[in-house]
Parts: structure tokens; sequence; C-alpha cells
């Protein structure tokens, strides 16, 4: 059973536990709270508080979610005063000596990281900000500074922000958890990126994703159940088609919470898989669910939520409730409002949820013809302002205005507004990259665009001060230059005009050697054809001879022509 109190100030839930005592502090807030500009700040944070444990005998972590910073550990009583206290104390004083060692660890980290295959549906649906921001690298740690943390810590790991979970008997003697005053921390709004839903944008070719944002609540948990199922079921069983499928329910602190679903598939394949992947998202849409699907998910997460309470793995979701505004929720109640889940309840989320969808399609594959709208990838306005042709490509501009810049090329745009504007990727060598509250980026290196560089200082005066993200100097090699551009095919040279003097004499040659050319030749072969004519002997070879004077007559009357119209001219 959970029991509900308060240790230094702090909500706390205190239950019962099958092994080892272990406990945990969390704080509302995490990645969906920072800036694009400060993100990695709430996880540098994390690092700092942890540094002076070092390498303790007993198990001890901290993890920065979506939603929340938490810091937990397992072991002896004294143990677990001693790290929850300790993490307190170095809250109110972070180790600031190691400010920059942190950083590159987290950078190391994150180098090691991949992406999971439905991290990048948080982008397409909420942009830049809020819960769109985790999709991000951690560009905000190269500016973070220590009054940055300072003032982070000042206003969301306080007391009032704060709640406690113990698994154990009782609470530890002597556990303080001394922090500042505050106030409780919301959860973000959320943004939206998507104009339309259901939506889709083309992702890598060897997976089919999709998410939905619906109504934190129990029958939301099984129908992201009864469609793991029946996707494993469709994709794995059936056809072959897929090998790993799951579906997954992650609840929200607003009162919502996100189904999301994933198939792999080898890209020879991705047609079949995204075919079969829409079809079974179609069918729990019109309601073609089997009540016995239904029972098999609630028996399951019965049976979960049992061995939860029993070892205590229920108390971090009872914390994270505290600080949402939720009830605590007991054992019973949680498998009361389970069970009362049906068939209708469960297709009737399916329909909601097949309503906010964002799929993710394979490669170039598409899903308009299943209902979908493309999710838009480019800018359908570009900014009033100074035209910047490209260095390298004539198709290809930047257009830098007083409201904003945009890219033009290819005949698509990418515009960011600097008042909806993100963060501002600052380099050294003055490369900048905006991105908009909408995800679309804007790219300029100063090197490819004509006078690129005179064009800085407008563009970083235009952008508020805090949105200005410095990052760490390129290496040479990296900075691009314009690429030569190919040699242009010879052209011959014109031919030199003829003199004025120079034609004349020409022309008056001509006619005193061609008019009597053609003269004697034309009266010879007309002779020769009008005899020939006359002779009915042997008129074959005078008709020839006859033609033959005639056409070098021709020929000489063409160059006489010639010689005419060219005195004329002079």
């Amino acid at each position: 059973m959970i029991t509900q109190l308060e240790v230094g100030g702090i909500p706390t839930v205190l239950g019962p536990t099958t092994g080892p005592m272990h406990a945990g502090l969390v704080f509302r807030v995490g990645f969906a709270d920072e800036p694009l500009a400060k993100r990695g700040i709430t996880h540098l944070v994390e690092h700092l508080a942890l540094h002076s444990f070092g390498v303790a005998d007993y198990h001890y972590n901290g993890a920065t979610s979506v939603e929340y910073t938490f810091f937990h550990t397992r072991g002896a009583e004294a143990d677990i005063v001693k790290f929850l206290n300790g993490v307190c104390a170095a809250l109110n004083d972070l180790p600031m000596h190691r400010l920059t060692t942190e950083k590159e660890i987290l950078r190391t980290e994150e180098n090691g990281r991949s992406e999971g295959p439905t991290e990048a549906l948080a982008l397409w649906r909420h942009g830049a900000r809020d819960y769109g921001v985790v999709t991000y690298p951690e560009w905000g740690l190269s500016g973070i500074t220590p009054d940055d943390l300072r003032a982070w810590v000042g206003r969301y790991f306080t007391r009032q922000n704060a709640a406690l979970w113990i698994a154990g008997p009782a609470v530890p003697a002597g556990l303080q958890l001394t922090l500042p005053t505050g106030r409780r921390m919301p959860a973000p709004a959320q943004s939206s990126a998507l104009p339309v839903r259901p939506a889709y944008f083309s992702g890598p070719s060897n997976v089919v994703a999709w998410d939905a944002v619906v109504r934190r609540e129990a029958r939301a948990a099984v129908f992201s159940g009864v469609l793991e199922r029946a996707l494993f079921r469709s994709l794995r069983q059936e056809s072959g088609l897929s090998y790993t499928v799951h579906a997954g329910y992650e609840p929200r602190g607003d009162g919502s919470a996100v189904i999301s679903a994933f198939a792999d598939a080898l890209p020879e394949k991705q047609g079949a898989v995204l075919g079969g992947f829409v079809d079974v998202l179609a069918s729990a849409r019109l309601g073609l669910i089997d009540q016995a699907e239904v029972t098999t998910v609630v028996n399951q997460r019965t049976e979960e939520l049992t061995h939860a309470e029993e070892n205590g793995s229920r108390l971090p979701g009872q914390a994270f409730n505290l600080l949402a505004g939720r009830p605590v929720q007991s054992l019973d109640e949680a498998l009361a409002e389970l069970r009362a889940v049906t068939r209708d309840d469960v297709a009737a989320v399916a329909a909601s949820a097949f309503a906010d969808g964002l799929l993710m399609t394979p490669g170039l594959t598409s899903a308009d013809w299943a209902g979908y709208t493309a999710a838009p990838n480019s800018s359908d306005v570009v900014v009033q302002g100074t035209t910047y042709p490209s260095l390298e490509d004539p198709a290809l501009a930047l257009i830098a205005g007083e409201s904003g810049v945009s890219v033009v090329g290819d005949g698509s745009a990418a515009t960011v507004w600097f008042d909806q504007c993100a963060a501002v990727l600052a380099w050294p060598d003055g490369a900048r990259r905006f991105v908009g509250h909408d995800g679309i980026q804007v790219s300029f290196e100063p090197t490819l665009f004509m006078n690129g560089h005179a064009l800085i200082p407008a563009l970083d005066a235009r952008v508020r001060p805090e949105l200005r993200t410095p990052m760490p100097p390129r290496d040479a090699a990296r900075i691009p230059i314009p690429r030569p551009k190919p040699p242009q095919e010879h052209q011959p040279a014109p031919a030199a005009p003829e003199t004025e003097s120079g034609g004349t004499a020409g022309a008056v040659l001509g006619l005193v050697v061609l008019s009597p050319i053609l003269l004697f030749f034309g009266l010879i072969g007309v002779v020769m054809l009008i005899s020939a004519v006359a002779d009915s002997e042997d008129t074959g070879s005078e008709v020839i001879l006859g033609l033959s004077f005639l056409f070098v007559a021709v020929a000489c009357g063409f160059g006489v022509g010639k010689a005419i119209r060219k005195l004329r001219n002079r």
C-alpha cells in the first residue's frame, strides 16, 4: 500500500518493496522545458550534481527525460540518506570548476547515442519547441555559463517543484533534502507543426513508424497493447515481413499521452510493410477489434501492475503524478479502471488516434492513398529583402530581409522568421544556421554567397541575443569554398571584318573576271542546246555538253550578283 507524506516540505510517496530499499528525488523539468538555444542545460545540471559521488560502493544514477529529471539510489538507509542529501547540497552549489569537463563528457555521450525508430516523429509533430526539442542535439552546451546554470536551478530544482519516492518500510532517519524555495512548474503546452492530421512524411528505408496524441487514460494504454499484438500478428507471424514490432504508451503531465508504434522492414519490402501497417491501423479505426484481444491485454497489464506494487516500481510513476497535479492511485483503483475497459472503449481510442496520427513512411514511399496528408517540409512564403546569389548554383539564392531569411532554389523555399526563431547556431568563421519554431532550417555559409561576409552583422543584429548559440570552431577543411565553375566550350574567334577598301576592290575584280566567263559559257551552252534539238543524230552528247556550259555560266552568275550587291551597300 502506498502512503503519502512530506519530507522537508517535499511531497513523498512511501511503499513496501520485496528487495533492497531504493529511493528517488524527482523534479518537474526535462528536455521539453529547454529552449533550443539552451538545449542540454538540464542534462548538464544532472551531471554536475552527481560529480561529487565519484565511484561509490552503492548503486546510484541520474536521468533526464522529456518532462522529468530524477536522481535515484539503492542500498542501505545510510547510503540513501547520504546520496539524496548530497544531491541537494550539490544543486545548491554546483561544482562550476567541472563545467568544461562535463560538457565534453556530454558531447561524448551524445556521440555514442543512436536515434530511436520513432524519435523523428516528435520533430515533425512539434517542430523545434517543447516536445520536439528532444530530437535535437545538445547544441546549447557550448554557450551555457555558470549564471545560466544557477538561474535554471533556481527556477526548476526547488522544493515546490520536487517529489520523493521511497520503497522501504519507513523514511530513513536524517533525510533533510535542503532545496531553494520556488514554485511548481507545469508541463509545457504542446505546440504543433502539423497543419493537417492524419499526416505522413518520408523517413529511413528500413522502418515504418507512427504516433498519435490521445487522452491519458487506461483504455488508451490498453489500445497500445492491442495495437502491438495486431501488428505483430500481421507483419511477423502471418506475412513474415518484419522482425521487430513494437507499440508503446507514454503518459504526459498535461493529461495527454503518446501512443507510438513501429515495425522494421527490408528496403525491398518497404511497400509491403507500409501497406500491412496501414491496414492494421485502418482496421482498428473501423472498430475491428476482438474482445478476446482486449481481455488478454487487460490481464497482462493487471499482472504487471500487481508485480510492480510488490517491488515498489509503481512508486516513481506516482511521484510523477504528484508533480503533474494528479492524485496518487492505489493498486485497487488502478486495477478497477483497467478491468473496466471494453472493446468499444478501445475502438473509440483507435478512431481518435487515427485522426491525430502521424505516419513515417519508409524511403520514398507515400501514404496519400491511405488518407494521410503530406507534412510540410518547405515554406510557402519567402521574405522580402535583398537577394544574395549563390557562387556555385545559379538557381540558388539567399534572401535576407528585416523580418526573416529565406533560401530559394530547385522550386522550393525554406524561410525562418526572426520572431519565430528557436535558435541561431553561430560558428566563429561566420556560418549561421537559423532554426524556426516549425523545424524549418536555413543554413548560411558566407563563403558560398556573393557578399556573404558583409551580411553577417546585419543578420546577427536582427536576432534576439538569447537565441544565439555559439558553436565550436570548425576545422579549416570543413569550411566550404565555392567549387570552380566548369570551363566553357571553346568558341571560334570571330572573323576579322573586311575593310571598306578591301571589300570594294574584291567586288570590282569579281565583276571584271566573272562577267566575260558568264557571257562566253552562257552563249556556247545555248548554241549547243539549239543545235542538239535541230540535229536528230547524236543529240545526247551535245545536250550534256551544253548543260555543262550553262552550269558554269550559272555559277558565275551567282558571283556576279554577290559582287553587285556588295558594291550597292558601300
